[in-house]
């Protein structure tokens, strides 16, 4: 289903699924720290300067981000996603969500989760569908194979708005790499992914720059160990640190795992 109409009731249901199966948790194991997470992107608007273009940002980080985070943490929908649905909003929430469905979603947890891997940048287009939000294509930075920009900035600017929403809550970033052409050229038949390397540096640098801040960011996790199945490309986008021939399922490790590898010894010591 591709219908964004329909999507508001998922994704309410699905809100629902999280509260009900914490608190399964909660009875089955209640000593388990327990939390969720939600993938992100940070938003900036093409004119900082543009009041309009200031507003589209905060459309799209409704439809994108707080339309999870919200109900969560606040008991409540973005006004803006609200307003863009109008009478179109499904009609048990438009004449007010069930009480006892606002008290499940909100559940306590123990900590939140993020996956980020690029940024966007929006303007107000009165054509953009659903949230009138137009998307800049950014052409001046290094881009992954997925078409994604490298913004290590995003990642910053993530950390810093979900500790200020809510600061006793533990974060972990449980995603975070970038698919990359990983052509073996080496004579030793390693890929050298000097690209991912490089990645892996900024948004870590970017992490420093969150701690140094007071995030209380307890984890990363780099996406990932693997070459893997990437959702509708399948297997021809290649994120891992590990490289998978997938006719014969030999794994080598890439430079970017032995550079890895090399950063967790030198902080562990």
């Amino acid at each position: 289903h591709r219908n964004l109409y329909e999507a508001a009731r998922v994704i309410h249901h699905l809100l629902l699924c999280h509260g009900r199966a914490v608190r399964a948790c909660r009875e089955l194991c209640p000593k388990a720290e327990i939390g969720l997470t939600v993938n992100l992107t940070w938003h900036d608007p093409r004119d900082p300067d543009s009041a309009a273009d200031r507003a589209a940002v905060a459309r799209q980080d409704a439809f994108f981000n707080r339309v999870y985070l919200d109900p969560i943490e606040r008991g409540r929908y973005p006004d803006e996603l609200v307003a863009a649905y109008g009478e179109s909003w499904p009609e048990h929430l438009r004449d007010g969500i069930p009480a006892d469905d606002l008290a499940i979603i909100q559940t306590p947890t123990d900590f939140l989760g993020l996956n980020y891997y690029t940024r966007g940048v929006v303007f107000d287009d009165p054509t953009g569908g659903l949230m009138r939000v137009g998307h800049e294509p950014q052409t001046g930075r290094p881009h992954s194979e997925m078409g994604w920009e490298t913004h290590p900035d995003g990642l910053y600017n993530l950390l810093r708005w979900l500790h200020e929403r809510q600061p006793n809550r533990p974060l972990w970033i449980t995603e975070n790499g970038m698919a990359c052409p990983d052509a073996i050229t080496d004579a030793h038949g390693i890929v050298q992914d000097a690209d991912r390397i490089g990645y892996l540096r900024d948004h870590l640098a970017a992490v420093e720059r969150a701690l140094s801040d007071g995030v209380d960011l307890r984890g990363y996790f780099a996406w990932s160990l693997m070459d893997n199945y990437e959702w509708a490309y399948g297997y021809e986008k290649r994120f891992g640190l590990v490289h998978v021939d997938y006719s014969t399922q030999r794994r080598t490790p890439k430079a970017s795992a032995s550079w890895y590898r090399d950063l967790i010894r030198r902080r562990a010591l």
